[in-house]
């Protein structure tokens, strides 16, 4: 038989190099590396809203310094007439990379509410911004370098805004004196002085804390004035805290001062009304018929009061109730 003829059988699944076919073994292909992805881009954040009150007596100038530093158009009341029956915000604006709310609230001398009223709708919606965690960053007070003397009602809206605010409050308040072009220069230096430096006006908040700057009626000045909030700390006002112990208007500090002063307002004018009773029974002797008309007319209208201011007390905690309702609503409505 012939030679043997000796085979060999390359395994499975392998090439081998064939010298005379000129055949190389083949490699499995070189695997891509996939590329490595390109971190992702951070949302940018949304602006923190601050929201800054703006309190005061009625025609203090609080809409229009709100008018002017937020580009708003809320109606502004002409003179000691008030327009703002009840708390309103301006459109927002950016300020220092802040978007910048302001809180536009009627003043304790109200022409158009009592007291009470404007009582009850500051504080249901300073404890309805507390209760959905949105803290005031700070408080403006307003008033006018342009008053002569600070008369009974200015000082009853300040010892209230007072009540509001707390002691622990006043490193974030803001006292604004405004209507600087509408007085000698030298007349309203010393009036400032005043206010600083006397116990009676802005000194015992001065010296917690609080600031007095003046407001030259331009969005510079505005802008300068709040950006002295924009990087605050917010705050709690006393109010705040007291209702959202309580939940009970009459048990706040605020409620006790403004009962002390209608108790006093109510002994005034029992004390005038006995004064008219007296003067209606001499007309009456005297049979002077045009004059007994006159203080009759003038008895009624003192019974009236006496009986207003009276009522007003006495329903103030129901009527709290339903006015923190109606804010809820309002606000929930405009977030939606």
């Amino acid at each position: 038989m012939g030679g043997c003829v000796s085979c060999f059988i390359p395994s499975r699944g392998k090439k081998v190099a064939d010298p005379e076919a000129g055949q190389v073994e083949a490699k499995p292909p070189k695997l891509e590396q996939a590329p490595e992805p390109k971190p992702l881009r951070p949302e940018p954040e949304e602006p923190k809203t601050i929201y800054i009150a703006v309190m005061g007596a009625t025609g203090s100038g609080k809409t229009t310094f709100i008018n002017v530093a937020s580009g708003s158009d809320l109606r502004v009341g002409m003179g000691l007439e008030s327009c703002t029956n009840e708390v309103q915000t301006s459109q927002s604006f950016m300020l220092d990379g802040k978007r910048v709310v302001l809180v536009d609230t009627p003043g304790f001398d109200d022409t158009t509410k009592s007291d009470t009223d404007v009582l009850k709708m500051i504080a249901a919606y300073l404890q309805t911004m507390h209760k959905q965690e949105k803290l005031m960053s700070g408080v403006i007070y307003m008033h006018r370098i342009s008053d002569i003397r600070v008369g009974g009602t200015s000082r009853r809206d300040f010892t209230m805004f007072q009540e509001l605010c707390g002691k622990e409050a006043y490193k974030n308040v803001l006292m604004v004196t405004n209507m600087w072009g509408s007085v000698n220069e030298a007349d309203a230096v010393a009036r400032e002085q005043e206010l600083r430096e006397k116990d009676i006006f802005f000194k015992p908040i001065l010296d917690n804390g609080a600031l007095l700057l003046r407001h030259m009626n331009d969005q510079e000045s505005a802008h300068k004035i709040i950006q002295k909030l924009t990087g605050t700390d917010p705050v709690v006002l006393r109010i705040q805290s007291e209702l959202a112990a309580v939940n009970d208007i009459t048990q706040t500090g605020a409620y006790a001062q403004l009962n002390r002063e209608l108790m006093e307002q109510s002994e005034k004018n029992r004390q005038e009304l006995e004064k008219l009773r007296g003067e209606l029974e001499e007309a009456a002797q005297a049979q002077d018929e045009e004059t007994r008309m006159e203080l009759q007319e003038e008895s009624e209208k003192m019974e009236a009061e006496l009986l207003r201011v009276q009522n007003e007390a006495a329903t103030l905690a129901s009527e709290y109730q339903a006015e923190l309702r109606r804010i809820e609503e309002q606000l929930h409505a405009r977030a939606g």
